[in-house]
């Protein structure tokens, strides 16, 4: 009985949610109002209404989408993206993608247009073609490729300046123990010679 009690509450409790007005954003009935908030992609709402038929996103400072943060949105008959700074690189290939699975009807991708990288402004998000979307991703790679590369030599040469100092340490070491163990055969050599006399000086007064 404790179980189905919880369920039923943790159902309601994710029914509440689906169904509450993001943050930031103004919601009536099955339209929901995120315009003009200077909502960038990290402030974005993490989801929206499942019911939701009408969304506005328009003028705001979103360059990206989160992938999949419109999937669940069966009802949407109406959305409005213009007016924000779309990075056409590889972050823009959700949003393309989606806006070219839409139906003619939903005019979704009017206004949705690259404000970079410089070759590409102004174009289309969803007009964009195979070819400069990889061009866009293979700069991205490179970057990310030089990034790990120079993290790489660091950590060789941490590595390698632990190495050296290591075999400084271990010949200054063995050095060290030398010199010790010499100095300690010469005590006892030293050590034998001198009781070598006095036996030899007990002796000499003994007769």
């Amino acid at each position: 009985m404790t179980v189905f009690l919880l369920l039923c509450l943790l159902l309601l409790f994710g029914a509440h949610r689906s169904l509450a007005c993001p943050h930031l954003c103004s919601c009536q009935g099955a339209q929901v109002d995120c315009s003009s908030r200077s909502l960038t992609s990290a402030s974005m709402p993490s989801s929206f209404p499942a019911g939701t038929t009408e969304l506005r996103l328009h003028d705001n400072l979103l360059n990206t989408l989160p992938n999949g943060l419109l999937d669940d949105l069966t009802s949407l008959h109406f959305i409005s993206l213009h007016g924000n700074p779309w990075i056409c690189d590889c972050g823009i290939l959700y949003l393309r993608a989606w806006l070219r699975r839409q139906p003619t009807g939903l005019v979704s991708h009017l206004g949705v247009n690259c404000s970079s990288p410089p070759s590409l402004r102004g174009r289309s998000v969803v007009y964009l073609t195979e070819d400069e979307m990889l061009e866009s991703c293979h700069y991205w790679y490179c970057n990310l490729a030089l990034a790990s590369l120079g993290s790489l030599i660091g950590f060789v040469v941490v590595q390698a300046t632990l190495l050296v100092a290591l075999i400084i340490f271990l010949k200054k070491f063995e050095r060290l123990s030398k010199e010790a163990k010499r100095t300690t055969e010469e005590s006892f050599t030293a050590g034998d010679g001198h009781r070598e006399n006095d036996y030899e000086r007990l002796k000499d007064t003994s007769i």
